[in-house]
């Protein structure tokens, strides 16, 4: 069982309710779209600088910063004080806590950032949930579907899902164009070092380390 406990400070995020306390915690992906029909309540608090595109169903918070570019699609729920930079793009069922960076072409779909995560540069993001102060280095994709036919799976274990990328815990730090096959799972305060590929579980307080071999020889001319 992959309770929300084990991973995620519930206190670090507006809609706790969102996830239930005995289930898996892949389920609340499955209760998103819903979710947040029922919750959103449109409207625009941020600042706007240059040209955005805005919908309908958005809720921004005060104090959010949107720059030129960005394409913020919703349906789409978004705290106080974030940063949603030039060129992102954030499509339907969204939630974004305070504080949060949603960076210079990055993507965001069906997903979930708690307080204070930052995604800068250049990722994808679906059917995920990123913990507090979760950070993505630049290049990260949380790929979200199988190759072949079938639901994702996370320790054999059948998630119901066709499409789930990754669960970061609170904390967890993942370097620069990393990939995260679906299904995967980041406990809390781990680090995985840059170009990692990454399937299955990583416990909390880990680092995992990519061992390369290097060859150098002299140039000829």
């Amino acid at each position: 069982m992959f309770r929300p406990a084990d991973l995620l400070d519930l206190t670090q995020f507006a809609f706790p309710d969102l996830f239930e306390s005995d289930a898996n915690v892949w389920e609340a992906l499955r209760r998103l779209p819903e979710f947040v029909q029922h919750h959103l309540r449109p409207g625009q608090l941020g600042a706007v600088i240059g040209s955005a595109y805005i919908g309908e169903a958005v809720f921004v918070g005060k104090g959010t910063t949107i720059e030129p570019g960005a394409v913020i699609k919703g349906p789409a729920m978004i705290g106080a004080n974030c940063q949603i930079r030039s060129n992102a793009y954030i499509r339907e069922n969204v939630i974004v806590g305070d504080g949060c960076v949603l960076g210079n072409a990055c993507e965001f779909k069906n997903s979930v950032l708690f307080n204070n995560c930052q995604v800068p540069h250049f990722s994808y993001v679906g059917d995920s949930i990123l913990g507090a102060k979760a950070h993505l280095g630049a290049g990260v994709i949380l790929s979200n579907v199988k190759s072949v036919t079938g639901n994702v799976t996370v320790e054999k274990l059948d998630t119901g899902l066709r499409k789930f990328g990754a669960i970061l815990g609170d904390g967890a730090d993942i370097g620069c164009n990393c990939v995260l096959s679906p299904g995967t799972i980041i406990g809390r305060n781990s680090i995985l070092y840059p170009n990692v590929l990454w399937r299955g579980v990583c416990p909390p307080d880990s680092i995992v380390k990519l061992r390369q071999q290097h060859e150098v020889i002299v140039r000829r001319r």
